[in-house]
């Protein structure tokens, strides 16, 4: 790769992961004004959890055909059409859609377009790097799930400065002006191989793939692990520990914040260790640190230390996921592929948390419950040595 065409790729995979980040940012707008909208309305704690998950769960699924959708149209086109689709569902919760239940579960459905960008993202920035730096690259775009802690850090606070409308408001101008710019400034990579193949038989034809199911599992477990540690984290922190809700939140932070850092070093170490080695080591990482973990040890230094090498672990783990779709998923198929796993990964983040309560209700702890995630971490490494190894061999030996 030229200085010149590195230089392009470097834009594009910046440009790429602001959208992602800015499209997160929207995603998760409704999360941190659970409590808010729990008061206001007088909504049942089943009745928050759906209001939260609404959105999570649309952008999960959404992310299927959204795949196959850039593999024909390029991320250029997607991106814009994205962030700018997103901007109606923003302001109706802004301006009209606070007042009632029933208005907030349709903005929320509708809100979910944003969480889809992650699907955009993964094949437009792979075909802009050769194959020995699609792991890094993937892994820097995925940092812009961050945007969720911005959120997280800023909604309330733009609600007390502003007003309920303030944070969504924002938002969309935020979100409009990244249209523009991705309509204007993004550029799919040269010779990017698209595709006429009608949507239905292109999801079909990568449903089959053996490499689409095997990093399905894989990002479920290191993705969903991620996700459901961030939703249950403060609850496990404040129950077993008695810590404040502020303080187990700020731990939780940290959790998240390391998580998003490893998964760029994830991609880095598959590109150069290759992504086999690396999902076996993190995902026995937290197999060993989820078993210490379920003896439920002191919180300083023995918990933080496992909470935060699961966070490294399912971090590098999530980005070592997709440097081995890169690598071995069809060029032309790689958006497809993408989508599935990305709804997978979304998806995953959700059972943990209610097997955790469920457990917790019957049992009065949640040392279960952790000792199947480290059962879970362990086959993960399995199924990695065995059949996702054979599958990267062949594939090399074929390419």
């Amino acid at each position: 790769m030229t200085d010149e065409a590195g230089g392009r790729a470097r834009l594009m995979l910046g440009l790429a992961t602001v959208g992602f980040a800015v499209n997160f940012w929207a995603w998760a707008l409704l999360s941190p004004l659970g409590p808010r909208y729990k008061e206001l309305l007088g909504l049942s704690a089943p009745q928050q959890a759906l209001l939260v998950a609404v959105p999570v769960i649309v952008g999960s699924l959404g992310r299927i055909p959204v795949g196959a959708l850039t593999d024909r149209h390029g991320g250029r086109v997607m991106f814009a059409l994205v962030s700018a689709v997103t901007i109606v569902p923003v302001l109706f919760i802004g301006l009209a859609g606070q007042a009632s239940y029933g208005a907030l579960l349709i903005g929320g459905f509708f809100l979910g377009i944003a969480g889809t960008t992650f699907a955009i993202g993964v094949p437009f920035v792979n075909a802009w790097f050769p194959p020995r730096r699609r792991g890094f690259a993937v892994g820097i775009f995925g940092a812009g799930m961050g945007g969720t802690a911005i959120a997280a850090l800023t909604t309330v606070g733009l609600v007390e400065w502003g007003g309920a409308a303030a944070p969504f408001v924002i938002t969309a101008a935020v979100l409009a002006g990244y249209a523009v710019v991705a309509w204007l400034l993004l550029r799919d990579a040269p010779g990017r191989s698209a595709t006429g193949q009608p949507l239905v038989k292109r999801l079909a034809a990568t449903a089959r793939l053996p490499i689409t199911w095997q990093a399905c599992l894989l990002y479920a477990v290191a993705f969903g692990g991620y996700v459901a540690f961030s939703v249950y984290l403060p609850t496990y922190l404040e129950t077993e520990y008695d810590l404040e809700q502020a303080d187990a939140a700020y731990r939780m932070a940290g959790f998240v914040v390391l998580a998003v850092l490893a998964r760029p070093a994830g991609g880095w170490l598959s590109d150069r260790f290759g992504p086999i080695r690396v999902l076996a080591g993190v995902f026995a990482v937290v197999a060993v640190m989820a078993a210490v973990q379920a003896l439920t040890p002191p919180l300083l230094p023995v918990g933080t230390i496992a909470f935060l090498s699961m966070a490294a672990a399912l971090g590098a783990g999530s980005g070592a996921t997709f440097a081995l779709v890169a690598q071995v998923a069809p060029a032309d198929k790689v958006g497809s592929v993408t989508g599935l796993v990305g709804a997978a990964g979304g998806l995953g983040g959700f059972v943990p948390p209610l097997v955790m309560g469920f457990i917790y209700g019957r049992l009065g702890s949640y040392g279960l419950g952790l000792a199947l995630l480290a059962l879970t971490a362990g086959l993960a490494v399995v199924l990695t040595l065995t059949a996702v190894r054979a599958l990267a061999m062949r594939h090399a030996q074929a390419g």
